[in-house]
């Protein structure tokens, strides 16, 4: 039983007869008088186990926006129930409002509508209904809970969605389907034409050539049909923050953005998110069910504060990919992790795929190690600063000899550079 405004008001006034007869019988009488009120208030009052309540509406949406999940309660009995509805969803739901006046007659049903703006990806969950019926004296209410379960999957806001038609563009480009033809050198053979200065020696098709009398070169088609190996790595490092944006988040728009791109490319695209161990995966997806699959995969991917182990990623990878494939690596260019983790085992995987690692530069390290110091601590700042970009830079380079390619970006420009490396592999006939 819980009591209302009322109840505390009713025995505010009954100080006037204890003040006017001063006894304690009269104190008794008053009490027992607002107690037996209340009492009988909320014996009055309609049950709460006899609701029936219900949840509908929205069970997606991408962070930063707004979904809607309503909530049904039918009184199915003989008197009217009036009071308050309290709908507890987990803080980083963002519920609106957080309580409901209700006031259902007897056997009809009313609507809850709760607003939810989520701050985090993943999924959001409600704690429980609970249902407070004030009886008809408005003196004290009945109250109870009830458990209505229910899931909002909270998905990427996939913000680099702007950057798609550009490289669209691109991509028809390399397939040949504008007005203006761009051929790359893939592997595909396209037609022949007249050779013209610049052209690859290589390409001259020195059979045409004699037949023709004039110098003929091969062109060729960007390879389609290809097979791309998204790799998400969700150990410690993706946890840190660049700017406002953790670094996982990054990673994830980033190879949405690549996953749209490469699917209109007509090039099968699979997805794994790994630490120690598998966190999600998706593999031989249909076009049409790639993106919604990925984004669904991608929307409980958190941070394990874990080391990766490279080793096990590297089995993974090879298990997975049978036929060549271009591997992207979404991780960092931390020196620990990679010389420890990965890179004693890259030989294995360059051999057999394309490699790609892509990594979430800090802007700010730019910022301190280019400052004029002007004290002390900035001076010891921008020695850091210095010492971490000209680690980035090594570690870049020894990549790269291994041969492998590397993006290197800060936030605002990372996922429309890990789509231009892509085309541009594909452009050069090396996927």
């Amino acid at each position: 039983m819980a009591l209302t405004g009322r109840a505390v008001l009713l025995a505010l006034l009954g100080l006037l007869p204890v003040l006017v007869l001063p006894s304690w019988w009269t104190v008794l009488v008053v009490v027992l008088l607002v107690a037996a009120g209340c009492v009988a208030d909320a014996l009055a009052a309609q049950p709460i186990s006899a609701l029936r309540v219900t949840r509908s509406g929205a069970t997606a949406c991408r962070l930063g926006e707004t979904a809607e999940v309503s909530l049904s309660v039918t009184n199915p009995g003989p008197r009217r129930l009036t009071g308050v509805l309290r709908d507890a969803w987990v803080p980083s739901a963002g519920a609106t409002p957080r309580t409901h006046d209700l006031d259902v007659p007897a056997g009809e049903r009313r609507v809850l509508t709760t607003t939810l703006r989520p701050t985090r990806r993943g999924d959001r969950l409600p704690d429980r209904v609970t249902v407070r019926s004030v009886g008809p004296l408005g003196l004290a209410a009945r109250q109870g809970r009830h458990e209505i379960p229910w899931r909002v999957r909270v998905q990427p806001p996939f913000t680099s969605r702007r950057h798609l038609p550009e490289r669209l563009a691109r991509l028809r480009q390399l397939d040949g389907a504008l007005a203006v033809r761009v051929r790359g050198q893939g592997t595909e053979f396209d037609s022949l034409r007249e050779y013209v200065a610049g052209d690859d020696v290589r390409s001259i098709d020195w059979r045409a050539t004699a037949r023709a009398q004039d110098v003929v070169v091969r062109t060729w088609r960007p390879e389609r049909d290809r097979t791309l190996l998204l790799v998400v790595d969700t150990s410690r490092t993706s946890a840190g923050r660049v700017g406002d944006v953790p670094r996982l988040d990054a990673a994830l728009d980033a190879a949405l953005l690549l996953c749209a791109l490469a699917s209109r490319a007509g090039d099968r695209v699979d997805l794994l998110a790994f630490d120690r161990e598998p966190r999600a995966a998706v593999e031989g997806v249909g076009r049409d069910e790639l993106l919604p699959r990925m984004v669904d995969a991608m929307a409980g991917l958190e941070p394990a504060l874990v080391e990766s182990d490279g080793r096990r990623l590297v089995g993974e990878i090879l298990r997975r990919t049978r036929r060549r494939s271009l591997v992207v690596l979404f991780t960092s260019l931390d020196t620990a992790p990679l010389e420890a983790g990965l890179l004693p085992l890259l030989a294995s995987l360059t051999s057999r795929h394309t490699v790609l690692l892509a990594a979430v530069a800090d802007p700010r390290v730019e910022e301190m190690a280019g400052a004029a110091p002007g004290s002390v601590e900035e001076a010891y700042d921008a020695a850091a600063a210095e010492r971490a970009r000209s680690e980035r830079r090594r570690l870049t380079a020894l990549l790269r000899r291994r041969g492998v390619e590397v993006v290197d970006a800060p936030p605002e420009t990372f996922a429309p550079a890990v789509s231009d490396a892509y085309l541009s592999l594909k452009a050069a006939g090396k996927l």
